[in-house]
């Protein structure tokens, strides 16, 4: 990953975070409470130490390669801040890569949360790509079709093997929590 792009996405993540208003009672109900128990991923960079490792067993479990451009999720280091922050498939409640894709390879598992591209369906537009705001959503070149993070069908390793655990498995509400805590307290 080129380190101006990171320093970046770090700048722009934490400025759309803070524009997050903590919820009205009224919004509270809005996440209803089987979604609220979907898990996601929570990243916590002052855990992160760099390390890279949650890239390396993402793109081993997923691709059979070492290659942490082939990753579902990227660690972005700013070392003149020393300042860290990952990118990861949110699994949206309304996911705009879904609605991106024109041919319905892109879904969304109501039980799980959890958005999933059908690699037989995927005719590689990238509309996807372009949609998603975070860029979680990437083409492999060598397949030609989007792929992205898949939650390791349960067991994600990049979660699985952080030893500092930066990142963890937990509920959607425990995310949101965790991001109103995390960007909003500045």
């Amino acid at each position: 990953m080129e380190a101006g792009r990171g320093v970046h996405l770090i700048s722009f993540l934490s400025e759309r975070l803070k524009r997050i208003s903590p919820p009205s009672a009224k919004e509270a109900t809005l996440l209803e409470k089987p979604q609220a128990e979907q898990l996601v991923l929570i990243y916590d960079s002052e855990r992160c130490t760099g390390c890279r490792y949650c890239e390396i067993v993402c793109a081993y479990k997923n691709f059979g390669t070492l290659n942490p451009e082939k990753s579902h999720v990227h660690v972005f280091i700013d070392d003149r801040k020393f300042a860290r922050e990952a990118t990861n498939c949110l699994h949206c409640e309304d996911p705009v890569c879904a609605a991106a894709c024109p041919v319905d390879a892109i879904t969304k598992d109501e039980a799980t949360g959890w958005v999933k591209v059908n690699p037989m369906k995927c005719t590689g537009c990238r509309s996807c790509t372009y949609a998603c705001p975070i860029a979680a959503a990437w083409f492999d070149e060598e397949h030609r079709i989007a792929t992205k993070c898949n939650f390791c069908d349960g067991d994600p390793h990049c979660a699985k093997y952080c030893s500092p655990q930066a990142i963890r498995v937990g509920t959607r509400a425990e995310a949101l929590e965790f991001a109103r805590g995390r960007y909003l307290r500045r």
